[in-house]
C-alpha cells in the first residue's frame, strides 16, 4: 500500500487545508503505521477482546464490550476479517455534526451504506457510540482517527472537528463516519449491522430484528 500526497484539486477550498502540513501528516503516519495499516496505530483507541480464527472466518456475529469505553476513545474488532470500530463521542462531538453538513459530500446518508436505523444525523443506534467498519471507500485502505485535540490535526484542515483521515489518499470522514467533498472517497463509511444486548454489550453481525 502506498501513500500519496493530496493535490489541491482532491480537496475544496473551504476546508482551508494546508497542502505542507497534509504532506508532513502524511509521512509520519506511513512512517508509524508501517505494515501494521494507519486504523491500527491511530490513538487514542483501547483493544477489545478479539473472537477465535474460526469464528472469524466463519462471518459469525462478534460481541464487543464496551463497558470500559471512555469519552473519545475507541475499540476495534475484527468481523468478517475487516476493522469494525466502535467510537464513543462526546456531547460536545455531536453537537458539532449538524455545524459539518454544508462540508459533506452525503450529510443525510442517502446513500444505502448503514441500515434503515442508522439513517439519522449521528448514523447510529444510540447517539454516543458510532459502530462504522474501518476501511476507506475509496481503495479499501485503513484510515487513522484523528481526534479534534490530536497533536496532528493541526495539519489536515483548518477548524478539524475529529473524525477520520486515509493517509493513502487524503480521503477525510467526520465523527459519524460521513465523507468530506473533494476527496476520493466517493461514499460514507459502512456502518455495519449491529444490535445492543445491553448496555455495555454489542453484537455487530447481527440487525436489531435478528437478520
Amino acid at each position: 500500500m502506498s501513500a500519496h500526497s493530496v493535490t489541491p484539486s482532491q480537496v475544496s477550498p473551504e476546508q482551508g487545508t494546508d497542502d505542507k502540513g497534509r504532506r508532513r501528516f502524511l509521512i509520519a503516519a506511513t512512517t508509524v503505521v508501517g505494515g501494521i495499516g494507519a486504523g491500527f496505530a491511530s490513538v487514542p483507541f483501547i483493544l477489545s477482546l478479539q473472537p477465535s480464527a474460526k469464528t472469524r472466518a466463519a462471518g459469525a456475529p462478534v460481541e464487543a464490550d464496551i463497558s470500559k469505553l471512555e469519552d473519545g476513545q475507541r475499540i476495534i474488532v475484527e468481523w468478517r476479517g475487516k476493522p469494525v470500530w466502535i467510537v464513543k463521542r462526546t456531547p460536545q462531538n455531536l453537537t458539532e455534526l449538524a455545524t459539518l453538513t454544508g462540508k459533506l459530500r452525503d450529510p443525510t446518508s442517502e446513500e444505502p451504506q448503514q441500515p434503515a436505523y442508522a439513517k439519522n444525523e449521528q448514523r447510529s443506534i444510540k447517539p454516543e457510540y458510532l459502530v462504522v467498519v474501518g476501511i476507506c471507500t475509496h481503495l479499501g485502505c485503513s484510515p487513522s482517527y484523528v481526534t479534534a485535540d490530536d497533536p496532528s490535526a493541526k495539519d489536515l484542515m483548518s477548524d478539524w472537528k475529529g473524525g477520520f483521515f486515509c493517509p493513502c489518499h487524503g480521503s477525510f470522514f467526520d465523527l459519524a463516519g460521513r465523507v468530506y467533498q473533494g476527496v476520493p472517497a466517493p461514499t460514507n463509511l459502512v456502518v455495519p449491522p449491529h444490535k445492543y444486548l445491553s448496555d455495555t454489550r454489542i453484537l455487530i453481525g447481527v440487525d436489531q430484528d435478528g437478520a
